[in-house]
């Protein structure tokens, strides 16, 4: 009955296979379901008289991909998209679908100690060394075939491990979604002050007097009076942000887990760096920094909103740790590799 069932799913998975992904995640699950499928496939084939249980097992491993492939075919209208976007239900159901589709086959393979190894290797990534459950599956040495009480280790270590994964995937989305709300906010306040700076150019003061009142006040513009200076401003101090935006893009590994990080972490760096920019210009124009910095020329004066465009980096290093600490619970690097 097993088999007909397989031969069933068979057709569907074929035609599936010419439909275009178009998404990293979506790819990586596709190619696991797959991968799933197959060894479903084989086991059907090389033990067709196994238990009950292990039916039941390569059954529940076949409706949880037929969820996998629900998900992967659904279209999403225009209106959904951003909601799914936003709440990352189909990225999230799809990986809990598949995760419980490999346990459930791991769970159904008579031939359990050829998987230990993979298994072990797999669960390091994710529990570490004092976890109980780890510790008995590096310690267990099942029989052939595998008893019901080895199965259960296996199969509650899998599934932890698996757990530990899913709930790195919703921290990384809630990261993201914090981001992009914080960058919404500073492309308001950034918008604002460049229309009251522009509209009333006196109102966000961006020149910086000279100390000799014979000597013209200096502007980023160039102009003799204010004349809304602060989209200059902040451009230039968005440019120094970029700096440190490439420094971020250069040390980052590469990453597959199905939110990426690293864009909004660039947006958020160029946005507050243009904001920073402003408020520093405001402060030097104020003569906040009178005796520790003179600036005489208006090359002198976008220079330093580079350097304080530049400077939003003390800040956002915190960001950025925070950040490779999610990604790397989400998709963590072997035991003892490096970091960095």
């Amino acid at each position: 009955m097993l088999e007909r069932n397989n031969a069933k799913d068979a057709t569907p998975a074929s035609a599936r296979a010419h439909r275009p992904r178009v998404t990293d995640w979506q790819l990586a699950v596709e190619s696991r379901a797959r991968r799933v499928r197959a060894d479903l496939a084989v086991l059907a084939a090389t033990h067709p008289t196994e238990s009950d249980q292990a039916e039941q097992d390569r059954r529940a491993a076949l409706r949880s991909l037929d969820v996998v492939d629900a998900i992967l075919d659904e279209p999403l209208s225009w209106w959904h998209g951003p909601a799914a976007w936003w709440s990352g239900w189909r990225i999230e159901r799809a990986w809990r679908a598949l995760h419980e589709a490999e346990v459930a086959t791991v769970a159904a393979d008579p031939d359990l100690a050829g998987r230990l190894p993979a298994l072990r290797e797999r669960i390091a990534n994710y529990l570490p060394e004092e976890d109980n459950r780890r510790r008995a599956l590096e310690e267990l040495r099942p029989n052939y075939p595998a008893t019901s009480a080895e199965r259960a280790v296996v199969v509650d270590t899998l599934r932890a491990a698996f757990d530990v994964s899913d709930d790195a995937h919703a921290a990384a989305r809630a990261l993201r979604n914090k981001l992009v709300v914080t960058a919404f906010v500073l492309v308001v306040v950034n918008t604002a002050l460049g229309v009251l700076s522009l509209n009333w150019p006196n109102l966000i003061p961006l020149c910086v007097q000279q100390p000799i009142r014979d000597l013209p006040d200096v502007c980023p513009s160039g102009q003799a009076a204010p004349s809304g200076d602060a989209w200059l401003i902040q451009l230039l101090g968005g440019f120094g942000a970029v700096i440190a935006a490439v420094v971020l893009l250069l040390r980052r590994r590469p990453s597959l887990s199905p939110y990426v990080l690293v864009g909004y972490q660039a947006m958020i760096k160029v946005l507050l760096g243009a904001a920073l920019a402003t408020v520093g210009v405001m402060a030097i124009a104020a003569g906040v920094t009178q005796g520790l910095i003179g600036i005489s020329t208006q090359s002198g004066l976008q220079l330093w909103a580079v350097l304080l465009g530049y400077s939003q980096q003390v800040g956002t290093r915190l960001l950025d740790n925070y950040a490779d600490q999610v990604m790397n619970h989400a998709r963590p690097l072997p035991e003892g590799a490096d970091t960095r």
